[in-house]
């Protein structure tokens, strides 16, 4: 069992922040290529091609259907008046509830931790119990109650009959207005602010 980061918001922000320009690259629009999961044909990317892998890699290797495994999910978030959105690649559901959402991103894992945890608990009604982070090669699954690292590596995300023993324990829960207001923030910085110092990265390439 792995220990828990203590992460500061703001200290995690800037990390992300100082590594656009790796998260640019991996961007960068090769063509395109056909969804796993959807059968859909979608844009192609260093990017697109690792998230591919983890969808093989969770219908093959941990046992969930395709139509348990819903991607490209979309959170609306409103910030002091500006609108902006944040994409959870997979949100996985098992026995009808979404058990564990699954985000992928190049790089450092622990720098991606805080905003994982938002979202999984901003993508429902309720708060998803786990959340992973994963860069393709290596994985880290928290526990979106506490914010705990729980596990790593990609070997030791919940397969389908693991979330099926847990969910017989777990209760759903919603989150406050002020909870779920705080979240929406921490989210905001993560995804939307880097997402616009990417684009302005991009356009001076």
């Amino acid at each position: 069992m792995a220990g828990h980061h203590a992460i500061h918001p703001r200290a995690s922000a800037r990390g992300i922040l100082a590594k656009v320009s790796i998260m640019c690259a991996q961007q960068l629009i090769l063509g395109e290529t056909v969804d796993f999961i959807t059968d859909e044909t979608i844009v192609d990317t260093l990017d697109e091609r690792a998230k591919q892998k983890i969808a093989r890699f969770l219908v093959e290797e941990k046992g969930y259907l395709k139509d348990e495994i819903e991607v490209r999910q979309q959170i609306t978030l409103i910030v002091d008046g500006n609108r902006g959105f944040s994409k959870v690649d997979f949100v996985i559901r098992a026995a009808g509830k979404a058990f564990m959402v699954v985000i992928f991103g190049p790089g450092s894992l622990v720098s991606r931790e805080r905003s994982t945890v938002a979202a999984a608990r901003l993508i429902e009604g309720y708060e998803v119990p786990f959340a992973v982070v994963t860069n393709g090669e290596g994985a880290q699954v928290l526990e979106t109650r506490s914010g705990k690292v729980i596990a790593e590596g990609l070997d030791n995300i919940p397969s389908k009959p693991e979330a099926l023993r847990k969910l017989e324990t777990i209760t759903f829960e919603k989150l406050s207005e002020e909870r779920l207001e705080r979240e929406k923030r921490i989210l905001y910085t993560f995804d939307v602010l880097a997402k616009c110092e990417c684009d302005g990265f991009v356009c001076n390439l």
